[in-house]
């Protein structure tokens, strides 16, 4: 890949998060049951993840199943899905040992299939020892929710603490909201790329995501490979990130005049 190439192998961000978009649409396109769209884009997490490993990325998070899915897909659809991703644990465990990718996920799992968390506690246990890409499935995957239990759990270590009123309110802020996530051992993404050409967020990492880079592609998501992956990284590359502040070459009188437009 001559984009590979082009790469600065020192600023390869430390966690990439992908909205995995437009799996329904590629079947339609092709006149196709949506079930095909879906095992297409099962085939693109592998491409991504290999290519994840080559380039020494740390974090990678996917959107694979948020909990609007859970609700409001059709129950056949939504049983596809966790056969599906039975299936993908269990014949790509041997791929992930060779590749050194450490399985990891996020979400309300508790609230899916008994047999389906055997084989994520499965698939998680057997590439604990691995140090290389962190692979991050977010499942039954809600942001406001996530964001809703890191609150609960806060309010009641502090009850349990003896914590009333005023110290209770105090107990929720930015540095304690954080931890309680359920990213909470994880990096914020730098990275956040979205397939299909959509511009929305979907409920996905709300928190975390306040100073990634955003990068959109109108490319349906099981038609996205590793060069794609290294596309967007390119392009997070050419960015001057600015963490909410001026960029390295904003001058005084040009931040001045910025200040002057907004007033």
């Amino acid at each position: 890949m001559a984009i590979y190439r082009t790469l600065d192998p020192a600023r390869i961000p430390e966690h990439v998060a992908i909205i995995m978009d437009g799996n329904g649409r590629w079947a339609g396109k092709r006149l196709l049951k949506r079930f095909f769209g879906h095992k297409q884009g099962a085939e693109s997490v592998q491409f991504v993840v290999e290519t994840a490993t080559r380039i020494n990325l740390p974090w990678l998070t996917l959107y694979a199943f948020s909990i609007e899915n859970n609700l409001r897909r059709p129950k056949s659809e939504v049983n596809f899905l966790m056969k599906l991703l039975k299936s993908y644990l269990v014949s790509n465990l041997k791929r992930m040992n060779d590749n050194n990718v450490r399985m990891n996920y996020i979400g309300r799992l508790t609230e899916l299939p008994a047999e389906v968390r055997e084989s994520m506690q499965w698939a998680q246990e057997q590439t604990a020892k691995n140090t290389g890409t962190t692979l991050t499935l977010a499942l039954n995957y809600g942001s406001r929710s996530e964001i809703v239990d890191s609150c609960r759990a806060i309010l009641r270590d502090a009850i349990a603490a003896g914590k009333t009123g005023e110290e209770l309110l105090n107990a929720i802020n930015e540095e304690t909201i954080g931890p309680r996530l359920y990213t909470g051992q994880m990096p914020d993404p730098d990275l956040l790329v979205r397939t299909s050409g959509e511009m929305r967020i979907s409920n996905f990492l709300l928190w975390q995501i306040a100073y990634s880079e955003i990068f959109v592609t109108p490319r349906l998501w099981p038609d996205f490979r590793g060069v794609h992956l290294l596309e967007a990284i390119a392009a997070y590359q050419g960015r001057e990130r600015r963490y909410g502040g001026l960029g390295d070459s904003t001058t005084d009188e040009e931040a001045l005049q910025g200040t002057a437009a907004e007033a």
